[in-house]
């Protein structure tokens, strides 16, 4: 083999292993791009994922360590009183006495008190108008931990032992707890009164111990099976929150806005 072939063999096979060199380079580059892909998606995910954890438990949480906000009430010269497990507010010779079962919990109950709350204490402080609430504890399993709707009721039946029933009743359920979710400790609760005035500690002895929980949860049972109080509820006949009752009937204030000023202008005709 001449000088000259052995130059031109030596050349092709240099080429031959740059080529080589170069394939295998791409083929690195390639993978590397890949795999860093691949990391930063899984990354995303990982933070995404931790990101929804944190936001789940946040919001499940968002009433922890809050101090509930009071509410004012109009100025009622009727009193305040605890009778048996009911809170009765208003003029005792109002022409017109409502019953209300409501649970604090209850989103429906919510929005029932946005609705007519402030018509209803406008009319009980005006003297037209008995007011009976019954705060039952129906969703006693529906917050995390359980038990806040029993919590809630037997404070309510305390700070209306105190005279701060509606006071009380109203700051629940302008900042009411998310249903499924976190409600309100007795600390809370307990605090809640003392912002609204309440000194005497049999409240928060009351809170403490639960001093009316086995009645509430005992007239929580017989109200469920009481007929008189079941509704429709889609083909599905029960007791459920908020009911109103006058004069021993259901009153359909969904379906009547103006059910309040009718009760009270019949009463007066």
């Amino acid at each position: 083999m001449g000088g000259a072939e052995r130059t031109a063999r030596k050349r092709r096979q240099q080429q031959q292993a740059a080529g080589k060199q170069a394939v295998a380079k791409a083929r690195g580059g390639i993978d590397s791009k890949r795999i860093g892909i691949i990391v930063g998606v899984v990354v995303l995910i990982a933070a995404v994922v931790v990101g929804g954890l944190i936001w789940t438990n946040s919001s499940q949480n968002a009433t922890e360590g809050q101090t509930i906000p009071t509410s004012q009430v109009p100025a009622s010269q009727y009193p305040e009183q605890r009778d048996g497990l009911v809170a009765v507010t208003g003029n005792p010779d109002a022409p017109v006495t409502i019953d209300v079962y409501a649970d604090f919990l209850c989103p429906v109950c919510g929005r029932f008190q946005q609705e007519f709350g402030k018509q209803i204490n406008e009319k009980v402080a005006q003297g037209e108008l008995l007011l009976r609430t019954h705060m039952v504890p129906l969703l006693v399993d529906a917050s995390t931990p359980a038990g806040y709707s029993l919590d809630a009721a037997n404070a309510s039946l305390l700070a209306a032992d105190a005279g701060k029933f509606t006071a009380f009743h109203d700051s629940l359920f302008a900042h009411q707890p998310e249903e499924g979710k976190r409600g309100y400790s007795k600390e809370q609760l307990i605090q809640l009164g003392r912002d609204l005035g309440i000194t005497d500690q049999a409240f928060a002895a009351g809170i403490n111990n639960g001093k009316f929980d086995q009645q509430l949860t005992a007239e929580m049972q017989r109200i469920s099976e009481d007929s008189s109080l079941h509704q429709d509820f889609g083909g599905r006949s029960g007791f459920g929150t908020p009911t109103v009752t006058h004069d021993g009937k259901i009153v359909d204030f969904a379906a009547d806005p103006q059910w309040l000023d009718k009760l009270t202008a019949n009463a007066g005709s």
